[in-house]
């Protein structure tokens, strides 16, 4: 069969892919309860005004990554990765996303994973999926070790609009919209910017069409 390089497949990650957050998981997995619970008591403040909508998402995630990942090396989050990997990750994909996203790699669609959640875990997450290629919130590294801080904007909403409209762009031209059938999948209302973009979107494992009174 000839591949279809003139489809693509966007998946969110979590809760798309797989049946909850894997962000937490990863975190735990490395650090250990005692110390995430530490960071999170030190995060509550901007957690719990993310809760109340008084604290936007990319600030209160941004709180988090100070709190547990500054200083980290990239070899430890390599070692995280391979924990989380072999301990968390089996058995959290769900069955029907994972079907789409056979269906999507056996015809020869171009796959990209979009993803709020970082590179440092999620890198070798798509490539073991069979992913082309990830676009997702990227952290920076400053001599071998992780700030803490964030590299790109928080991968999230209209974000991650932005950012697959650049991808889209640097890999089909400028006019890639206009000669590419795009599928989008998501679950939350933070993929329903990209979902918009699509002429075929997914949202809970059901094609979806926005009506006026969805947000």
């Amino acid at each position: 069969m000839q591949p279809d390089t003139r489809t693509v497949a966007a998946f969110d990650f979590d809760g798309t892919l797989t049946r909850r957050d894997t962000f937490m998981p990863f975190l735990v997995r490395g650090l250990g309860w005692p110390r995430f619970a530490l960071a999170l008591l030190t995060c509550s403040p901007w957690l719990a005004g993310y809760a109340l909508r008084l604290v936007r998402n990319d600030v209160a995630k941004q709180r988090l990554m100070l709190a547990t990942l500054k200083g980290k090396s990239t070899a430890e989050m390599d070692d995280w990765t391979t924990q989380w990997l072999a301990r968390d990750f089996p058995g959290q994909l769900r069955e029907d996303a994972m079907a789409r996203l056979a269906w999507h790699q056996q015809q020869g669609h171009c796959c990209v994973m979009v993803s709020a959640s970082p590179n440092i875990y999620l890198a070798r997450t798509a490539r073991q999926l069979g992913f082309d290629a990830l676009l997702c919130t990227e952290m920076a590294v400053e001599g071998g070790r992780l700030s803490g801080l964030m590299r790109t904007p928080n991968c999230h909403g209209e974000q991650k609009v932005v950012r697959l409209k650049a991808w889209l762009a640097g890999r089909f031209g400028a006019d890639a919209a206009d000669k590419l059938t795009l599928y989008a999948y998501g679950d939350t209302s933070g993929d329903k910017p990209m979902l918009r973009m699509a002429q075929h979107a997914w949202y809970r494992g059901q094609p979806w069409a926005e009506t006026p009174s969805q947000p």
